[in-house]
């Protein structure tokens, strides 16, 4: 059986001694409630963001203004949010739930940016359903893609 993503987490966090932290938007504080849930978080999460609005991107993270729901936008919160907070760690995510189109990006367009030791990376996601769909989907990715970062 597949090992959780938050115990992955957790594990590779740990062994590092490093600490986690989120920006986030589209997922409006689901990965850093779905970090807490891992194994001894209160050791490895730090907190996070929850940057629903440009104004609170801009302001807390550092973001550039202009359309949000980009590469660029997911990289400058990952990076925003791990100077605020003091984390080795970080992701970031932006983009659209739905139902309707924003930005002229359709539903599910998903950006994540990930913060690892002063690099950041960003990765498109495209994902399928309702808003919660969208979102959980995001949330797992998202978590999955820092712990891809973390074992290369």
């Amino acid at each position: 059986m597949a090992q959780d993503v938050g115990e992955l987490l957790a594990a590779e966090l740990k062994s590092r001694g490093w600490r986690f932290a989120a920006a986030e938007s589209v997922t409006a504080g689901l990965v850093t409630s779905r970090a807490a849930q891992a194994p001894e978080a209160s050791v490895w999460l730090l907190g996070g963001v929850i940057a629903y609005s440009s104004q609170v991107k801009e302001r807390q993270l550092g973001v550039e203004p202009g359309p949000v729901i980009n590469p660029d936008t997911a990289a400058q919160m990952a990076r925003g949010v791990a100077d605020l907070l003091q984390a080795e760690v970080a992701v970031a995510t932006t983009g659209v739930g739905g139902p309707d189109p924003e930005e002229d990006q359709p539903a599910g367009t998903v950006w994540v940016g990930v913060y690892v030791d002063g690099r950041v990376s960003t990765h498109h996601l495209e994902i399928s359903g309702n808003p919660a769909d969208v979102c959980q989907g995001a949330v797992e990715q998202a978590l999955q893609l820092v712990v891809d970062a973390l074992r290369r």
